[in-house]
């Protein structure tokens, strides 16, 4: 069991928890994620890591209830236990894991929106304890959904909050951002943009007007986090990849979101889950070691 040492709202709808889980947070890295389980029965819901305390042995999770087992995560308190807490799973971060000095010339963009905020901070964070300071937009429809502003603040190198009805911050979606920092003379080498999937292809729609190379967190289509599902097959460019035991980061660029968020919609219906499987053959499923996803 995996004792909830803090449990409450950030914003709105959005939950907060931290969880006592030493062995994740002693491996765990930016970019990965864990597997949630509240009970015996219960369904396994993948989720990104905002934060992480290797000393203290902690886990922080953000989430947004969208189904049953989420909705019974939002009803637990501090005392309570999670069954399993899986991890850390995915690959982290590249830019965790490349060169630092290489990493050390980059001019840094994030672009997170509504709940994406959560696993945007562990990055910025992470480069700012090895002394890169990234700028961060942080998107959200009002001003009661901006989540992570403080701490965010305290890692970025500018922080700019928007919202689309213009409650707080900047007016507009985080696109109209891009396009005004790039106006302002802003440049860039990299952009990393995490939120819901349709924020994420108008971002790299956006960024690609000004070849700025963009990361994005397929997160959103997983949901059994091992491959074995095949509900987060992507193409990437002209290669088969699973966003679970592949990912979740890859180059929007690459990305066909039109195509990943209509299987997203299939996925949800057993018919839809069979038409899939009939179409795809041998390429459906990731983990399970028939096409190569796990390797």
């Amino acid at each position: 069991m995996y004792k909830i040492l803090k449990a409450g709202k950030l914003a709105g709808n959005i939950y907060e928890m931290v969880v006592e889980a030493p062995r994740v947070a002693k491996r765990c890295l930016p970019g990965q994620f864990i597997i949630v389980k509240a009970d015996e029965k219960g369904e396994r819901i993948p989720l990104t890591i905002c934060d992480y305390d290797r000393e203290a042995g902690t886990i922080t999770i953000v989430f947004q209830p969208v189904g049953a087992s989420t909705e019974k995560f939002s009803k637990l308190q501090a005392g309570d236990s999670f069954r399993d807490f899986v991890g850390p799973l995915g690959r982290p971060s590249e830019l965790c894991t490349d060169d630092l000095e290489e990493v050390r010339k980059k001019k840094i963009l994030f672009v997170a929106g509504g709940v994406g905020t959560a696993p945007v901070y562990p990055q910025v964070k992470w480069l700012h304890e090895h002394g890169i300071a990234a700028d961060v937009i942080v998107g959200a429809k009002t001003k009661d959904l901006v989540i992570l502003e403080k701490e965010l603040s305290e890692v970025a190198g500018n922080l700019y909050v928007t919202t689309d009805d213009g409650s707080y911050g900047r007016s507009g979606m985080v696109t109209k951002v891009i396009d005004d920092l790039h106006s302002e003379g802003k440049t860039y080498d990299l952009c990393v943009s995490i939120g819901p999937m349709i924020m994420m292809k108008f971002c790299c729609l956006t960024t690609k007007k000004y070849n700025l190379k963009t990361i994005v967190s397929m997160n959103p289509i997983m949901v059994d986090g091992t491959g074995m599902c095949g509900a987060c097959r992507i193409v990437v460019g002209d290669e088969v990849k699973f966003a679970c035991v592949d990912g979740p980061e890859f180059d929007g660029h690459l990305i066909d979101f039109d195509a990943a968020m209509k299987r997203q919609t299939l996925y949800k219906t057993e018919e839809g889950r069979a038409l899939l499987k009939l179409q795809e053959g041998d390429t459906h499923h990731g983990g399970c070691g028939n096409c190569g996803g796990d390797k």
